[in-house]
């Protein structure tokens, strides 16, 4: 048999086993090594496997999913398998939904929240829409927080989209389930976009900052949104 075969054979094996939910000879414990200066067909097989194990409904395979994917990303490898990975795993369970006898099958919050986390470090365009898809279904203000970090880190805000969208999710958690930590990543979102936009956020976001200044949050986080909005009174624009 020649080598190529056995490299095929074993994908084939590799892949029906992570179907199957079953454990298969690599070392998965040990991640995988993907490398842009090694083999092309390893690097395609490693992404393949990456695809498998981020769809598989075994939580153990969707972590190690997670753990193989922060190798890449930290090698430079953060389109194609990568983002597509990432967006399944982080919509599973709140925008794409599996119900089986009137339940949601595969619905990972902690799963959701790294996901979340790492298409932050991606940085691009892509990551910020699949956020926002994020930011506009889940319902778990934990996940939320980690959504609202990462839009913030990707700092991308055209047309308001990315400040609209925080200010109607957190309007929505302020009235049936205040949460302290999601409002100071919404704080801290709003004062990152307001330094980029020359101190102008929407009459909405306004409201709603006023409203953590006054509501049932920490007094630290009443005083932050307080002064935030004193700031933006007195705001004048950075030098170009």
């Amino acid at each position: 048999m020649s080598r190529r075969s056995s490299l095929v054979l074993g994908l084939v094996g590799t892949i029906a086993a992570l179907a199957m939910g079953q454990d298969f000879d690599r070392d998965t414990n040990a991640g995988i090594t993907i490398t842009v200066e090694g083999s092309y067909l390893q690097e395609s097989i490693d992404l393949m496997i990456i695809r498998q194990q981020s769809r598989a409904e075994n939580r153990e395979l969707k972590f190690r999913a997670l753990k193989n994917i922060k190798t890449a990303i930290d090698q430079g490898i953060t389109d194609g398998e990568v983002l597509s990975a990432l967006e399944y795993m982080a919509l599973e369970g709140i925008v794409n939904k599996t119900v089986y006898n009137n339940r949601i099958r595969n619905n990972y919050p902690d799963i959701r929240g790294r996901a979340a986390a790492y298409l932050g470090g991606l940085g691009s365009p892509d990551a910020q829409q699949i956020l926002l898809k994020m930011a506009q279904a889940e319902y778990e203000p934990m996940i939320l927080t980690e959504v609202v970090k990462s839009l913030t880190k990707i700092g991308i805000n055209d047309n308001n989209e990315t400040v609209r969208m925080i200010t109607k999710r957190l309007k929505a958690f302020d009235v049936l389930l205040p949460d302290n930590l999601l409002a100071l990543a919404a704080l801290e979102a709003y004062e990152t976009f307001a330094y980029k936009d020359g101190g102008k956020l929407d009459t909405s976001t306004v409201q709603v900052i006023r409203r953590i200044s006054e509501g049932r949050y920490h007094g630290i986080i009443r005083e932050r949104a307080k002064q935030f909005l004193t700031l933006l009174h007195t705001y004048s624009p950075p030098p170009p």
